[in-house]
């Protein structure tokens, strides 16, 4: 089989493909044969039930949790993810729902942290860049439109839960990705908050990035999402995109309420 996945034009068909991946963790099937694919400039939502498979899908592709058996594109090559190091060095970003922040640190050094810029002195011990750290978040947290926060000295424990995931989301960046996983970037975030992270999931899909956001928040999906697709026990059981998408289609599929509903696919 050859290495390149391409369309009948010859080129690559998208920015990220996943074939045939399946996973169970003893007697249970987790993923079954499920596909899955994100293009660059877009935005798509992965929804379903608790026990869908949406998080095994995506540490699956982060390569926390790899699959049992499947294949992976990215930028229309094979490739083989068996850690999060591998993903990441291709250019995949993962922001898991815990965030994995600091309270105790400010926002530069969340953002930096465990890659820190180091000086350029003749000094014993390597000396911390902090200005070039400082002037990197600024100009980062610019660029996504992210004013919310005041001070990049300000410490994380002090900022609400949006301004949080705000900068979960832009330490993501730092590596410059070309694929961004999104677990739950608006969980229990109030109203203002909610639409702050939404505008930045927008603006991250202005970039030109990848992005697949997992949410149980249907009113929040439909706000942001290019396409849904929906897992139900651990297969993909319908793709919806543009004005083709209605809740009611959408809960339909999630729920297995019409079991004779068709995929929905326009690749």
């Amino acid at each position: 089989m050859s290495d390149r996945q391409q369309s009948g034009n010859g080129k690559p068909d998208h920015l990220l493909a996943l074939r045939g991946f399946s996973k169970s963790f003893g007697p249970v099937q987790a993923l079954s044969d499920v596909d899955f694919e994100v293009d660059a400039g877009e935005v798509v939502a992965l929804v379903g039930d608790n026990g869908a498979g949406k998080s095994t899908l995506i540490k699956a592709i982060d390569g926390v949790q790899p699959p049992d058996s499947g294949e992976v594109y990215f930028e229309g090559r094979r490739v083989k993810i068996t850690d999060p190091n591998t993903a990441a060095k291709l250019g995949i970003a993962t922001v898991f729902q815990d965030l994995a922040l600091c309270d105790n640190l400010d926002v530069v050094a969340n953002l930096y942290l465990g890659q820190e810029l180091v000086g350029d002195g003749e000094v014993p011990l390597p000396v911390l860049n902090e200005t070039e750290m400082e002037q990197h978040s600024r100009e980062l947290l610019d660029e996504l439109s992210v004013t919310t926060l005041g001070s990049v000295r300000t410490e994380v424990g002090s900022l609400s839960g949006g301004q949080r995931q705000s900068v979960a989301i832009a330490r993501s960046l730092l590596g410059e990705p070309k694929v961004v996983l999104l677990d739950e970037p608006t969980a229990a975030l109030g109203v203002a908050q909610t639409a702050q992270v939404l505008a930045l999931v927008k603006r991250l899909r202005e970039r030109g990035l990848g992005v697949v956001m997992i949410s149980h928040n249907l009113e929040d999906v439909f706000k942001v999402a290019d396409r849904i697709v929906v897992l139900r026990l651990g297969r993909r059981v319908a793709t919806f995109k543009g004005e083709k998408m209605t809740e009611e289609e959408v809960v339909a599929a999630i729920t297995g309420a019409s079991a004779e509903l068709k995929v929905k696919e326009d690749q």
